[in-house]
């Protein structure tokens, strides 16, 4: 696609200051995106002009961390509590009063809590790779994902920033990011705000951020066969917690980056939806 055409804003929420990219039809729904590690919301360049065309009003959030202005130095600051009213100040922020939410990776498991505690404010649910938290939680339990999942203990580990970051990310750049996606981790205090994800989250109790209420508005959860870090399990055992209209759509052969990987499918996934609500 060609360049796509969106206004750069800064949104003040509480004592941090957000970047956020909007765009498309004035009068479209809107519909909010979530990024998630290590990459901000670049990731959805290919996305949103799709969106757009569609006669969709996008909003791109690069969240905690990864905005400048938004990058505490406590692990704590980056609670999953904080991750979700971090998005709903940005649309209090814009007066959106609901949005069609969407996110992948991180992004969607905030996406999860924010669909979960307050389904008044998203007329529907799309989520890309992550499921349901609960079924997360099981899956971790009863399937090879926890092996999966077994790097997180090298991202909340001292020293993980050298490690990511040494010979320009090549250990990232491996699991399938570019070098340009990469590049605003270099700056001070940028990989480790978006490490401190994990380690707020996913070191020692990790109860709130798996403890996510059952979802109630439409939801379609994309997932891809080819996901190291995601199994199957966690995928299909997400329907258990939809208590509205669920659609599953699996991706054949696309690994774990289906923004960039598949964009088309995801915005055709995001408009289905958003024509459905």
């Amino acid at each position: 696609m060609g360049r796509v055409e969106t206004e750069q804003r800064s949104v003040t929420v509480g004592d941090y200051t957000f970047d956020v990219r909007i765009g498309g039809p004035e009068r479209g729904p809107w519909v909010l995106l979530l990024h998630g590690f290590p990459v901000n919301g670049s990731c959805y360049d290919d996305v949103v002009g799709r969106l757009h065309e569609s006669g969709l009003r996008t909003i791109v959030l690069d969240q905690r961390g990864y905005s400048p202005g938004a990058r505490p130095t406590e692990v704590d600051a980056y609670r999953i509590d904080h991750l979700v009213d971090d998005a709903l100040g940005v649309l209090d922020a814009l007066q959106v009063p609901y949005a069609i939410l969407v996110g992948h990776d991180w992004g969607g498991i905030v996406a999860w809590h924010l669909a979960g505690k307050h389904p008044d404010r998203f007329t529907g649910l799309v989520v890309a790779s992550t499921g349901h938290p609960s079924a997360v939680a099981a899956a971790l339990a009863n399937s090879d994902q926890r092996e999966r999942s077994s790097y997180i203990k090298d991202f909340v580990a001292d020293g993980a920033e050298e490690k990511l970051l040494a010979r320009d990310g090549i250990l990232l750049r491996r699991a399938g990011c570019t070098a340009t996606e990469l590049e605003p981790l270099t700056q001070p205090g940028a990989m480790t705000a978006a490490l401190n994800w994990y380690r707020a989250n996913f070191a020692g109790d990790i109860k709130a951020t798996m403890s996510c209420p059952p979802i109630e508005v439409p939801t379609t959860l994309v997932w891809s066969t080819g996901d190291a870090a995601l199994g199957r399990e966690q995928a299909q055992g997400t329907s258990r917690f939809v208590y509205a209209d669920f659609r599953f759509c699996e991706l054949a052969d696309v690994d774990h980056w289906i923004p960039q990987k598949a964009s088309a499918a995801l915005a055709s996934e995001i408009a289905l939806r958003s024509a459905v609500f």
